[in-house]
């Protein structure tokens, strides 16, 4: 049996098919690996278009789109390798990309999920937003990572290169243990989309696990493929989806003070957005937190599991400072700049 299924969940992405998967076909490994496109209903032609141009790839169909979360979790139901890759249709992966992560698991059997490192396909030189170089989180709950900080994103000049523990590894492209990733419960369905794979981590984090980066593997991400950045659906499913991880994941007084923070921090935040003319996405944030609160109840008891099996209730990869205050304060905009101080 081969020891990976590398796994891209497609909706209507026929033209990130077209342009990625060839590099996915011509990097990884026959003898190693599966490459199955899981279909979530697309109706742009695409299983058509891979039946006649790779009748060799396995795919995946379903009844309708799942999202990313369910979507996944019903593909990773379905194969029966030891190790999983979920893959992006808008990233091209590079010569090698996928042995140096099979190794580091092998040789860490505390890792349960980790990345590549994650550069722009656009902008080969630089990190990309979604997960750059192994992803962290601060004291708020705000997410940022090695190589990105909100919206700044570093030259790659090899400072991150260095495998190591991080707090959450990004979705765009993560290998995960798949017997691990089913009985942690994979991905949350609430989700839908986004943040899904840090409520993962967190969990894997919290009972005693670990995920990780591997930089000497390498892929570029086009980002954007379904939703843009200037997309509101985008920032309302980020702020929800972040209330259901914090309050999924957090302990009753610790989640207590930090709802009563981020009740202020999200209006200043729709305030920001209503300031530079982004009226959609003003709303968006007021309507994720009073989606969050009609689905609390909805979350609450996957939050009385999580509880029940964590062993690591404060977590050391958890920046214990403001990214707020550091990035707009101090103008710290890099990893290296945040954690200058602490590393001394």
């Amino acid at each position: 049996m081969k020891q990976v299924s590398v796994i891209l969940l497609n909706y209507n992405g026929q033209k990130h098919l077209k342009r990625f998967l060839p590099s996915v076909l011509q990097y990884t490994p026959e003898y190693l690996a599966d490459i199955i496109v899981a279909d979530n209903a697309s109706t742009d032609n695409s299983l058509a278009w891979l039946k006649e141009n790779y009748p060799q790839i396995k795919t995946m169909s379903f009844e309708k789109n799942y999202g990313f979360a369910d979507g996944y979790n019903i593909a990773i139901g379905r194969v029966k390798t030891p190790f999983v890759v979920l893959l992006n249709t808008d990233v091209e992966v590079t010569k090698g990309w996928l042995l140096p992560m099979l190794r580091y698991f092998e040789q860490h059997s505390k890792v349960v999920a980790l990345q590549p490192k994650i550069l722009q396909y656009k902008k080969k030189t630089h990190f990309e937003y979604a997960g750059a170089c192994g992803g962290y989180m601060d004291i708020f709950g705000y997410p940022f990572c090695r190589g990105r900080i909100f919206d700044c994103l570093e030259k790659d000049k090899g400072q991150y290169d260095v495998p190591c523990k991080v707090f959450w590894a990004s979705g765009a492209c993560l290998m995960v243990r798949r017997v691990d990733f089913v009985d942690y419960g994979g991905f949350d369905e609430n989700f839908f989309a986004h943040q899904e794979e840090i409520d993962l981590c967190w969990r894997i984090n919290a009972r005693g696990r670990e995920v990780a980066v591997v930089p000497s593997s390498v892929v570029y991400h086009l980002g954007g493929g379904t939703l843009s950045m200037q997309d509101a659906r985008k920032t309302y499913l980020n702020f929800r989806n972040n209330h259901f991880l914090l309050y999924k994941n957090l302990s009753t007084g610790r989640w207590m003070v930090l709802s009563v923070i981020r009740f202020f921090l999200d209006y200043m935040a729709a305030f920001s957005f209503l300031l530079q003319g982004k009226l959609q996405d003003a709303k968006a944030v007021v309507k994720a937190r009073i989606d969050f609160l009609r689905m609390k109840s909805t979350i609450r008891p996957l939050r009385k599991v999580n509880m029940q099996h964590t062993i690591c209730p404060r977590i050391p990869l958890v920046y214990r400072g403001s990214l707020l205050f550091n990035y707009y304060i101090l103008r710290k905009k890099t990893y290296t700049q945040l954690f200058a101080k602490s590393k001394d």
